[in-house]
């Protein structure tokens, strides 16, 4: 009874800090996952910070320029002239951006009709079929499809923009007739990153749930440093897994501790999160009991490493120093894990046991360049599709399921790459409808 007590005890006292819920389930008695200590400093940018000016939009973006020009002469009062001469200096400037009162331009097919004079019959000239294929032009689509893909504005919500914004009344038939073409047009770059994740010497890889007709299935993601590619499955496991980086997988995987990735790779080949293993250490440390020591000697460990993994990242440490530096900590939680499968805490003692058995997995960032100890990079290139998720509630249809990995492929890659995502979303629906090979994402 002391036994199933602790362990209800545990699963109310979950929170943000020793599970995988987020921030936002906590409990109101939880406390913050992150403290920061205050430091004094006032809000805002710091001595020696970098300041970030106002970038000046080219001359060709200038629509209308009202030049000021001095008068007279401050020193001697003597005229001066209008225009500017050989040693005058460059003029300072000030730009005002503003919204044009019709921001869109509205273009009117018209088919002429003329009667015969001779016998009456009228005739009439036929729009051109690829005219008649659109009532949404490029740009247009573009702008729509990356509100969607980016900021997860639902349809309704794109139709009150549209109309709002530009006065130009859209149903929601176009809607969805929009995202449809956006998505067949994305289809190759869809394609394109994912031999890129697949191909790649190192990758990090998440999965969060997702609705297809309020079933149940799951958002894959994985990001390299400059590509993210995104896959919608129904299952989570192997299957989900190969679905997104094929059959054979290659290179080396930073994951959570999901049991899918042990069937498709080898210790050797993965780096265990270790910002998940520090809440399960936490979670040791609030079971308390025989867990307390066990968990408060494991969370000494994450925090010696992730201090050596920082002062490597700031250039404290070379790849040799980061070495030296991990080797005792590796000897140190090895001996902590094997005394604590002997733990009286059943749950302490199986945590034990299964990261004894993903020993090598903890320690592959080290050794190799472009592994980090922790899976933050994919968690953060997934947010957005979390974010989407809870906005929408996930998808209807199949359709839309592949217009919502292959958009959030491109944004996130985008971002990634610090390059414009709405001028690419441009460029690919421009070559679809053209019938043209589709601009490249890489590269």
């Amino acid at each position: 009874m002391e036994e199933q007590v602790r362990e209800l005890l545990a699963r109310l006292n979950q929170n943000a800090g020793n599970s995988s819920i987020p921030p936002s389930t906590n409990p109101p008695g939880a406390a913050k996952p992150v403290v920061k200590k205050a430091t004094g400093r006032k809000p805002g940018g710091q001595p020696g910070h970098p300041g970030h000016r106002r970038r000046r939009l080219p001359p060709e973006r200038v629509t209308q320029t009202v030049p000021f020009v001095p008068p007279q002469c401050e020193g001697c009062g003597a005229p001066l002239p209008a225009q500017a001469g050989a040693n005058d200096p460059e003029p300072t400037w000030h730009q005002v951006v503003e919204i044009a009162p019709t921001p869109v331009e509205v273009t009117e097919y018209q088919g002429h009709g003329r009667r015969c004079a001779g016998c009456g019959h009228v005739t009439w000239a036929r729009i051109p079929r690829e005219f008649l294929r659109h009532t949404v032009g490029t740009r247009l689509a573009a702008f729509m499809s990356y509100l969607s893909g980016s900021f997860h504005v639902s349809k309704r919500g794109l139709r009150e923009i549209v109309a709002g914004l530009f006065d130009v009344p859209v149903s929601l038939g176009t809607v969805c007739h929009v995202e449809a073409e956006m998505s067949a047009a994305l289809a190759p770059v869809h394609a394109e990153a994912q031999q890129a994740v697949q191909a790649a010497a190192t990758k990090n890889v998440d999965e969060t749930g997702w609705k297809q007709a309020g079933k149940l299935c799951w958002l894959w993601t994985a990001a390299t440093a400059t590509v993210a590619c995104f896959l919608i499955h129904a299952r989570r496991g192997a299957v989900g897994l190969t679905a997104l980086l094929g059959e054979t997988i290659h290179g080396l995987v930073t994951s959570d501790r999901w049991s899918a990735y042990a069937k498709l790779l080898s210790v050797e080949r993965r780096q265990v999160c270790w910002a998940h293993l520090k809440r399960d250490f936490q979670k040791l440390i609030d079971r308390g009991g025989a867990a307390l020591p066990l968990g408060t000697s494991l969370q000494a460990v994450a925090e010696k490493l992730f201090h050596a993994w920082h002062t490597f990242r700031g250039g404290g440490l070379d790849r040799a120093g980061l070495q030296q530096e991990i080797a005792p900590l590796r000897v140190e939680l090895r001996q902590t894990l094997e005394s604590g499968c002997g733990c009286a805490d059943g749950k302490a003692a199986t945590l034990c046991r299964n990261l004894l058995a993903l020993e090598p997995a903890l320690w592959t960032f080290a050794a190799y360049e472009g592994v980090a100890p922790t899976n933050n990079h994919a968690e953060r290139v997934l947010r957005r599709g979390v974010l989407w998720r809870k906005n929408a509630f996930g998808c209807h249809s199949a359709a839309g399921c592949r217009f919502v990995e292959r958009i959030l492929t491109v944004v996130q890659t985008r971002r990634l790459q610090q390059r414009n995502v709405l001028e690419f979303l441009v460029q690919s629906l421009s070559a679809h409808r053209a019938g043209l090979p589709s601009p490249r994402l890489i590269g």
